[in-house]
C-alpha cells in the first residue's frame, strides 16, 4: 500500500516537506482565537490531547498497523530517554503557548524559535564529536552556511519585532495581541527556546524505535511516526500537570461543564443561542489546532529522513520555516499594524533570507548525497 513511499534521500524533497510541516506550525495557533469562554489553561490542555495523544496515535496506526508491537519490542533504556526528552520539550512547547499569548505570533515565534534552531542544531553533532568532521567537507561547509544565513535571518526577524515593539502604541498592542506583556514574553520565549530544543534530542534518542520499525517493514518515510508517539506522550504529561494546576488554581474546571456562558459578548446568541453549541464549536476548534500541530512533527519526521548526510539541520529547516510562515500570519493578522516602513522592511528582509537559508542547507545536503564530501 505505501510502496509509493519507499523513497531514496532526497534533500530538496525534505526541504519541501519541513515547509509543509512549518506551514502547520506557523497556523495551529490561529484556531485557539476562535475559542470562547474558555481560560488559557482550558483550550491548551483539549487542544494538546488532540496534538499529543490522538493525532500520533491515530495516524501511526492507520499507516503502521504493527506500531504496538513496534513499541513493545523497543528496550526500557530507548523508549525512557525517548519519554524523558519529551517530558523537557513539553516545557518548552508549554512555555511557548504562553509566549504566543503574551507577544503575539510574529514576535513569539522569532524570538523563540531562533533560540531553538541555534542549539537543537548546532548541540548534538557537537556531543557527538562530528561537527568538526563535518566543517572540513564541502557539502559540510555549504550547510553550516546554510545554518549561518539562516541565523542571520533569524536575527532581522527578531530586529524587526523589537522594532515594532518601539513603534506600536500600547493601544495597537492590545488590539492584536490582549494580553502583551514583552518583558514577561520575551523570558518565556528565552526559556521555550532552550527547552524546545530537547525534540532534536528526543528524535535522536528514538533511533533505536526507529530502526524496530524500518526492521518490521515500515517504510523509511514512516519510521518516526511510533517513535513520535513516545516523545509526545511526555509532552502531554507536562503540559497536562501544569495545566491542570493553573485549573486548579483557577477555578477553570467549571469552564468544561456550566450550562450557561453568559459572560460572552462576542456570541451572535440568534444565531448560537446553545450552550451545549458553544462548548462543541470550542472542542472543534481545539481539536483543529491540536491536529495542525501535530502534522507538523508528522512532515517534520518524513522531511528528517530525507535529508541524507546531515540530518540534524533538520532543526533549522524547521525553525526556519516556521518563522517564514508565522510572519505571513503575522502580516495577514496586522500584528504589525503601526510599523514604520523602516520595520516592515527589516520584516521582510528577514523573512528572505530564511528562505534563502532553507535553499542552501538543501543544496548542501545535495552535495553530501552525491558523494561532493570533500
Amino acid at each position: 500500500m505505501f510502496d509509493l513511499f519507499q523513497v531514496q534521500e532526497n534533500p530538496f524533497t525534505g526541504v519541501l516537506f519541513h515547509a509543509i510541516g512549518g506551514l502547520a506550525a506557523a497556523s495551529f495557533y490561529i484556531p485557539y482565537k476562535k475559542v470562547k469562554a474558555w481560560s488559557w489553561e482550558i483550550y491548551w490542555m483539549i487542544g494538546g490531547l488532540f496534538s499529543w495523544v490522538v493525532a500520533p496515535w491515530l495516524l501511526a496506526l492507520l499507516i503502521l498497523p504493527q506500531t504496538p508491537q513496534i513499541l513493545a519490542d523497543a528496550s526500557t533504556s530507548s523508549l525512557g530517554w525517548t519519554f524523558a526528552f519529551g517530558l523537557l520539550w513539553g516545557v518548552g512547547g508549554l512555555t511557548f503557548g504562553l509566549t504566543m499569548r503574551y507577544l503575539g505570533i510574529a514576535l513569539g515565534y522569532s524570538l523563540a524559535l531562533g533560540i531553538s534552531a541555534v542549539i537543537g542544531t548546532l548541540v548534538p553533532p557537537l556531543f557527538e564529536g562530528k561537527l568538526l568532521t563535518i566543517a572540513s567537507s564541502s557539502s559540510g561547509q555549504v550547510m553550516l552556511l546554510g545554518v549561518f544565513i539562516c541565523l542571520c535571518g533569524i536575527a532581522l526577524s527578531g530586529k524587526a519585532g523589537t522594532s515594532k515593539q518601539d513603534e506600536q502604541s500600547e493601544e495597537d498592542k492590545k488590539v492584536t495581541v490582549s494580553e502583551f506583556n514583552f518583558s514577561k514574553g520575551l523570558a518565556l520565549a528565552l526559556f521555550s527556546g532552550v527547552m524546545s530544543s530537547f525534540m532534536a534530542y528526543a528524535f535522536a534518542a528514538g533511533k533505536p524505535i526507529a530502526d524496530i520499525a524500518m526492521a518490521q517493514g515500515s517504510p523509511a518515510l514512516w519510521q518516526n511516526l511510533p517513535v513520535l508517539i513516545v516523545i509526545l506522550a511526555g509532552g502531554f504529561v507536562t503540559n497536562f500537570i501544569w495545566c491542570a494546576v493553573l485549573a486548579t488554581k483557577n477555578n477553570s474546571w467549571i469552564e468544561l461543564t456550566r450550562s450557561k456562558l453568559t459572560d460572552i459578548e462576542d456570541i451572535d446568541t440568534a444565531l448560537h443561542p446553545s450552550d451545549h453549541f458553544i462548548q462543541l464549536k470550542n472542542i472543534m476548534f481545539c481539536a483543529i489546532a491540536g491536529g495542525a500541530w501535530y502534522l507538523q512533527f508528522f512532515f517534520y519526521g518524513m522531511g528528517t529522513t530525507m535529508m541524507g548526510a546531515y540530518e540534524f539541520s533538520s532543526w533549522t529547516l524547521h525553525m526556519a520555516s516556521i518563522i517564514v510562515f508565522s510572519t505571513l500570519w503575522g502580516l495577514g493578522l496586522k500584528e504589525w499594524k503601526g510599523a514604520s516602513v523602516v520595520t516592515q522592511r527589516w520584516n521582510l528582509s528577514g523573512l528572505a533570507v530564511l528562505i534563502l537559508s532553507m535553499v542552501v542547507i538543501g543544496w548542501g545536503n545535495t552535495l553530501a548525497g552525491s558523494g561532493a564530501a570533500h
